[in-house]
C-alpha cells in the first residue's frame, strides 16, 4: 500500500508543467518581464472583475506574478508583477497548465536560470 501510495504521487509530481521564460514573452508595462525570485505565486485572473490582490488578500508566501487575461497594464507594487502577453503566448500558459477558470493560481519554483516548474496544483480561487 506504501508503494502504491509513493508511485501514485511520484506520478502526479511528474504531471507537473515547465514554464520557460526565455522562451515565453510576458511584459511587465514598459519592459519584458525576467525572472529574479527562486519561488512566485503565479495568478491567472481577469483585472476586468478583480485585482489579485483581493483575490489573494495576503494568503500568499512567495512574490506574485500576476497574468492578466484581459490585457491591462498595471505598474508594479512590492510584491506583486503584473504582466501581460501576447495573445498566442496566453493560450500557451492556458495550454500548458490546463487553466479552465480564471482567477486561478498556483505556485512555481525556479529549476535553472529561467525555467521553472509548476510546485502546486492548480486552485481555482472563488
Amino acid at each position: 500500500m506504501i508503494a502504491t501510495a509513493f508511485a501514485y504521487f511520484n506520478y502526479k509530481f511528474s504531471e507537473y508543467k515547465f514554464i520557460d521564460f526565455s522562451q515565453w514573452i510576458l511584459y511587465e508595462k514598459q519592459a519584458l518581464f525576467t525572472p529574479d525570485e527562486p519561488y512566485y505565486t503565479l495568478i491567472f485572473y481577469n483585472s476586468k472583475v478583480q485585482s489579485p490582490a483581493e483575490l489573494l488578500q495576503g494568503t500568499q508566501r512567495y512574490p506574485v506574478l500576476a497574468i492578466d487575461y484581459a490585457q491591462q497594464k498595471f505598474d508594479n507594487q512590492p510584491g506583486y508583477t503584473y504582466v501581460t502577453a501576447p495573445t498566442n503566448t496566453l493560450l500557451r500558459i492556458i495550454q500548458r497548465f490546463n487553466i479552465y477558470e480564471v482567477p486561478s493560481v498556483l505556485i512555481i519554483k525556479r529549476s535553472k536560470e529561467s525555467l521553472y516548474k509548476q510546485d502546486s496544483m492548480i486552485q481555482v480561487l472563488e
